[in-house]
């Protein structure tokens, strides 16, 4: 169903027109075009406002614009944006000392996108697995889960069960090995000589916030241990203080052995990703074996470092466990009455809409007409992760859009697109 076509304005429809003729068709977005946004708001080219409850898939868990992430980059802007790893650059140090204070771990390696830090985990993991686990040579293998979302470069989807994302891209990259996700009798099952590494995500977030059963990260730690594996906990969107801790994974007392890391750790400003581990993990990367032109630059490492600083302060933490007992006690009426299921991990939110009532894009679109922005995934499920900068009254808007929108079904959306009006 589409979103009210007629109520486009011109503005509004020839930006949309000219990214189509101009731009690859890899997104569906909504019938919206954004241009600014402060904290938890955005406006659109004409003016209306709405409620950012998706935040960039959680890399603006610090909201649009955050004013001490814009000051220090405007700073570093200013003297020194790159210099390639070809020098040393004196913003990285500060960055790498930061982040290995914030996850406990040795070592970091810097990235970009949350792609390139999953291929640096794997790739990490399989020359372990050959120098420090003595694994045979070409053999090694990584344990991946069923519903897993960890980017869309070729090797990364060649151990995806998402038919969208695999379909026409074959041939695929060897040396994966699917189990059911959150299913620890699976992994067992699945371990062999080869095996080097599992990678998880604690908190799948594409799937639609799906956590695996409670204790399952200890029992793979223990299994981990056991077998001399591994853990490799993909963090890019369930941490830095998503779902009410610094990681995920500290809702168990767990550590994996390698954190990767994204989203967040950019501020929202700017793609940076990394992931950390000890030195007997990261001793293996070794000049030119590993690299990137824009990875560590100084940009990215100072809005990185004051990222991990506010992290370090905890009050993020704290707002997104308050959110999410909010968004509980706020949604959790509506299952039976519209919603099928609803799962909250801190302030993130996994909703599946009753059959037949409407889909998930229909819910997204009744929301962008009441002025709230959310996305869809997988049919009927659709996610909201706002800021972690939102108010409780910004919670309530929320919660309040959701349930007129479930109220009045799929027909709400031929009221038109408003927005909320600046």
């Amino acid at each position: 169903m589409a979103a009210a076509a007629g109520s486009f304005t011109e503005a509004t429809s020839n930006h949309i027109a000219a990214t189509q003729r101009w731009a690859a068709h890899n997104y569906d977005p909504l019938p919206v075009v954004l241009s600014s946004g402060e904290g938890c708001w955005v406006s659109d080219v004409d003016g209306r406002r709405y409620l950012d409850c998706l935040a960039g898939y959680s890399a603006l868990n610090f909201g649009h614009c955050h004013p001490r992430l814009v000051a220090r980059a405007l700073e570093q802007v200013q003297r020194l944006t790159l210099t390639s790893r070809a020098f040393h650059n004196d913003q990285l140090p500060l960055f790498a000392e930061a982040l290995t204070q914030l996850t406990g771990k040795d070592m970091m390696l810097p990235m970009n996108s949350g792609a390139e830090a999953v291929e640096t985990a794997l790739k990490v993991s399989r020359k372990w697995g050959y120098e420090v686990k003595g694994v045979a040579p070409d053999q090694a293998t990584i344990i991946t889960m069923g519903g897993n979302f960890h980017g869309r470069t070729t090797t990364i989807i060649s151990f995806s069960d998402d038919a969208v994302a695999t379909g026409g891209y074959a041939p695929f990259t060897p040396g994966f090995r699917r189990v059911d996700f959150g299913d620890i009798e699976a992994v067992e099952e699945a371990i062999d000589d080869t095996v080097v590494a599992v990678l998880f995500e604690p908190v799948q977030g594409e799937a639609g916030v799906v956590s695996p059963p409670e204790g399952f990260l200890t029992q793979l730690r223990e299994l981990c241990n056991r077998n001399h594996i591994l853990m490799v906990a993909d963090e890019i969107q369930s941490g830095l203080a998503r779902t009410g801790a610094t990681f995920a994974c500290d809702h168990e007392g767990v550590v994996p052995d390698i954190y990767v890391l994204g989203k967040a750790l950019g501020g929202g400003l700017y793609p940076v990703s990394a992931i950390a581990a000890d030195r007997g993990i990261l001793d293996v990367i070794t000049p030119g074996s590993h690299g990137s032109t824009f990875g560590g630059n100084p940009l990215a490492a100072a809005i990185g470092t004051e990222v991990v600083h506010m992290l370090q302060e905890g009050q993020f933490q704290e707002r997104s466990a308050r959110m999410g007992r909010r968004l509980r006690d706020g949604l959790s009426g509506l299952v039976g009455h519209g919603v099928a299921s609803l799962r909250v991990r801190g302030a993130w939110v996994g909703l599946d809409v009753e059959p037949g009532l409407m889909s998930g894009r229909q819910l997204c679109l009744t929301l962008l007409a009441d002025g709230v922005l959310a996305k869809e995934t997988h049919g009927s499920t659709v996610r909201f992760a706002p800021p972690l900068v939102a108010t409780d009254e910004e919670i309530d808007l929320l919660i309040d859009a959701i349930q007129r929108a479930l109220a009045g079904g799929a027909t709400s959306q031929a009221d038109g697109m408003v927005g909320l009006r600046g």
